[in-house]
């Protein structure tokens, strides 16, 4: 870390941990060891950041958020506030026979969640395990994430469902039928960008 890098005096950040130039880490932030965060991000108070989680350069992490192991931010990605990400497919505190608490460390259960260049995540959303969100999707505010979202989808809902077609500038260029459908082929925006139903 360097001096362009901006810590609060009450954000925990572990040892081992790169932390990007001109990044600022606000306050009651924790950050596990071995994170990498990339450059000019900003990552909101009492935000937490698992061990080994990777997020990319101009990211927007809002206030708490949690970021658990397995998660990986592309460029360019907008996580809004109290955004939850799960990594555990067989979620249980104990051993079977309930004789002791299982291990926090990864296993065969836990799953990697990947998020694309780009991607916009609305507040108050959960984001369930192993799952890809694609480049410049938008994720609705309150969604249950638990397949897949293509590139430049708009999805909302519980569970979340495709709603639209959304332009890397941010606005919606097509709505999805009520079956969740969109006209395939390339499809212009009002910016003068084609965007590609997927």
């Amino acid at each position: 870390m360097n001096d362009s890098v901006r810590i609060h005096a009450t954000a925990i950040v572990e040892h081992n941990v790169r932390i990007g130039d001109r990044t600022s880490v606000w306050d009651g932030v924790h950050i596990r060891h071995g994170a990498n965060i990339g450059s000019d991000c900003i990552v909101g108070e009492k935000t937490y950041i698992a061990y080994d989680v990777v997020v990319g350069n101009l990211c927007k992490i809002n206030a708490n958020v949690y970021l658990c192991a397995g998660v990986t931010l592309h460029d360019g990605v907008m996580v809004a506030a109290h955004t939850v990400f799960t990594n555990d497919l067989l979620p249980r505190a104990t051993d079977p026979d309930i004789r002791e608490l299982r291990s926090s460390d990864p296993d065969e259960a836990t799953l990697t969640t990947t998020v694309g260049r780009g991607a916009t995540i609305g507040a108050n959303c959960t984001i369930g395990p192993g799952v890809t969100l694609g480049a410049f999707c938008m994720i609705g505010m309150g969604s249950v994430v638990t397949r897949d979202v293509p590139s430049n989808a708009l999805v909302a809902g519980n569970p979340a469902r495709l709603t639209g077609l959304i332009c890397s500038c941010g606005q919606l260029v097509l709505r999805a039928d009520e079956a969740g459908h969109l006209p395939a082929g390339s499809h212009s925006c009002e910016c003068g960008r084609e965007v590609t139903s997927p």
